[in-house]
C-alpha cells in the first residue's frame, strides 16, 4: 500500500441497512413496477408533472412502496411528512394538519402526508384524515400490504386512487442485487465481492419477490463472510444458504393471503387437480396455518362439491380430521395431504349443495304451511281425534320397503330439490330417484 493510499472502506456496522441505502431516489432509479412507472403511465406522468392526487399504495411487502412514496417526496414541489400508522394516532394528524395549513398561508406549498402501514389505523384514526383529504389540505399517500377494500374505511378509499404493486420478477430482483454489489458509495463495491452464478439464482428464488428479502440476506452473508488476504469475498451458494436459513412464506393468517391460498385449495380439488392441491395445501401448512383450519374446509368440501357421487369422501375428510387432533403436526400432515388427493379425484357433483341452498330460498320466500297431518304423529286420543296420522303409509310394509307418498306441504307438491349427477355413486341413486319419481308421476296420492 502507497504511504497516502487510502484503504478500501468497510460496510460499518452503525450503518443502516443495506436495503435502506440502497433505496431509489429517482424515477430513473426504481426498479420494478412497470405497470405504473413505465414511460407514459398515469403514475410516472402525475409524479412527473407534480399533478399528484391522493392514492394508496397496495402491494406485498419489499415492492417499493415506501421507496415510491420517497421518490415522489423528492420529485415534487410538495412539503413531504411521512408518518408510520404503528406509532402515530390522532394526535399526530392534528400536529401534521396545522403544519399543513402553515404551509400553505407562509409558503404556497402543499403538503404531501405518506402513512406507512396504514391498514394499523382504526376506524377513528382513518375518520380523522378524512376531512383534510376532502377539502385538499393534504394529498394522502397510504401503503399497505393489505386489500384496502377491507382495510381502509370506504369514504377514504372513495377519496383516494389504490395503485396496485406486484411482486418483482426474477430479473428485477437480480438487477437490484447486481446493483447492490456495484454501489460503491450506498452498496457493497467499496470491497471486491464476488456473488457465484448458484448462489445468485438461489437468493433472487428465496426473496420471492420481495427486494428488502434479497439485499437483508446478501448482506449478512456479505458481513459473515471473512475477506481473502486482498481484501476480496466470495460469496458462495453454501454463504447465502446458511445466511437464508429458511425461506419465509408470506402469509398472513388473518388477511387476504390466507384466504387467496385456502380459495386456491378449494378449487384445485374442485377441478380435480390433486398436484396443485397439494401445492396449495402444502403452501399454507409450511408458512404455519392451522391445520385445523384446512380440514374443516375439507370437510365442507366433502359435502358440497363431492356429496354422494363419493359418500366416502366425507368420512376421508373427517378421519383426516380426527387423525390431526390425534398425532399433531407435522406428523398430522400426510393425513391431510392424503385427504386432499382423495378428495380431488374423487368424482363430483355439487347436487347436494344446489338442493340445500333451494330448500334455504323457499324457506324464505314461500309460506311457510304446516305438516301434512299424515307426517303427524298422534300420541294421544285428542290428536287422533284431529287426524294426525291418519292415512299415514308405512314403507317397510311395502314391497322395496317404498310406497308411493306425499311429505312436502301443499305449496311444495312435486318441487324436486336433490338432482343427483350421472357421475360416481349418484348415479345409482339418480336411477333409484328416477324411478320412484316416475311412480309418484303414475299413481299420485288418493285425496283423503
Amino acid at each position: 500500500m502507497e504511504l497516502f493510499e487510502e484503504p478500501a472502506r468497510e460496510v460499518s456496522p452503525t450503518q443502516p441497512p443495506l436495503a435502506e441505502r440502497m433505496r431509489p431516489s429517482t424515477l430513473q432509479e426504481f426498479v420494478g413496477q412497470p405497470h405504473l412507472l413505465g414511460e407514459g403511465k398515469l403514475l410516472r406522468r402525475a409524479i412527473e408533472q407534480d399533478r399528484l392526487t391522493s392514492m394508496i399504495l397496495w402491494g406485498p411487502p419489499g415492492t417499493g412502496k415506501t421507496s415510491l412514496a420517497q421518490v415522489i417526496a423528492k420529485q415534487t414541489r410538495a412539503h413531504f411528512v411521512a408518518l408510520s400508522a404503528v406509532l402515530a394516532g390522532v394526535k399526530e394528524i392534528r400536529a401534521v394538519i396545522e403544519e399543513a395549513r402553515s404551509q400553505r398561508h407562509r409558503h404556497g406549498k402543499r403538503t404531501l402526508l405518506f402513512i406507512d402501514e396504514i391498514h394499523r389505523f382504526n376506524k377513528a384514526q382513518q375518520d380523522a384524515l378524512l376531512p383534510h383529504v376532502e377539502r385538499g389540505e393534504i394529498i394522502f399517500i397510504g401503503a399497505t400490504t393489505e386489500n384496502p377494500s377491507f382495510e381502509v374505511i370506504a369514504p377514504l378509499l372513495s377519496r383516494a386512487r389504490v395503485f396496485t404493486l406486484q411482486s418483482l420478477a426474477p430479473a428485477e430482483l437480480g438487477a437490484i442485487v447486481d446493483k447492490a454489489l456495484a454501489d460503491p458509495l450506498r452498496g457493497l463495491g467499496m470491497a471486491a465481492v464476488r456473488l457465484e452464478p448458484a448462489a445468485r439464482e438461489f437468493l433472487v428464488n428465496l426473496a420471492n419477490g420481495d427486494g428488502r428479502v434479497a439485499l437483508n440476506i446478501l448482506e449478512l452473508a456479505y458481513l459473515t463472510t471473512e475477506p481473502a488476504a486482498d481484501g476480496s469475498r466470495a460469496l458462495s451458494l453454501a454463504r447465502i444458504e446458511e445466511a437464508a436459513q429458511q425461506r419465509t412464506l408470506r402469509y398472513d393468517k388473518a388477511g387476504e393471503e390466507h384466504y387467496n391460498l385456502i380459495s386456491a385449495l378449494h378449487k384445485s380439488m374442485r377441478g380435480s387437480d390433486p398436484d396443485a392441491a397439494l401445492y396449495w395445501l402444502g403452501r399454507m401448512l409450511e408458512a404455519g396455518e392451522d391445520p385445523l383450519y384446512i380440514v374443516r374446509r375439507m370437510v365442507r368440501f366433502a359435502s358440497e362439491d363431492i356429496g354422494n357421487a363419493d359418500p366416502q369422501a366425507l368420512l376421508v375428510a373427517v378421519a383426516a380430521m380426527q387423525a390431526v387432533h390425534f398425532i399433531g403436526m407435522p406428523e398430522g400432515n400426510l393425513a391431510l395431504a392424503q385427504a386432499a388427493v382423495y378428495l380431488a379425484t374423487a368424482p363430483k357433483s355439487n347436487a347436494l349443495y344446489t338442493a340445500y341452498t333451494n330448500v334455504q330460498r323457499d324457506i324464505q320466500t314461500m309460506p311457510a304451511l304446516p305438516v301434512p297431518l299424515h307426517l303427524r304423529n298422534a300420541p294421544t286420543a285428542l290428536m287422533k281425534g284431529l287426524g294426525y296420522g291418519h292415512g299415514y303409509k308405512y314403507p317397510h310394509h311395502f314391497p322395496g320397503r317404498h310406497v308411493e307418498e306425499i311429505y312436502l306441504p301443499e305449496n311444495l307438491q312435486g318441487r324436486i330439490y336433490y338432482d343427483p349427477v350421472d357421475d360416481g355413486y349418484e348415479r345409482l341413486i339418480r336411477e333409484r330417484l328416477r324411478r320412484w319419481r316416475r311412480g309418484k308421476e303414475d299413481h299420485p296420492r288418493e285425496q283423503e
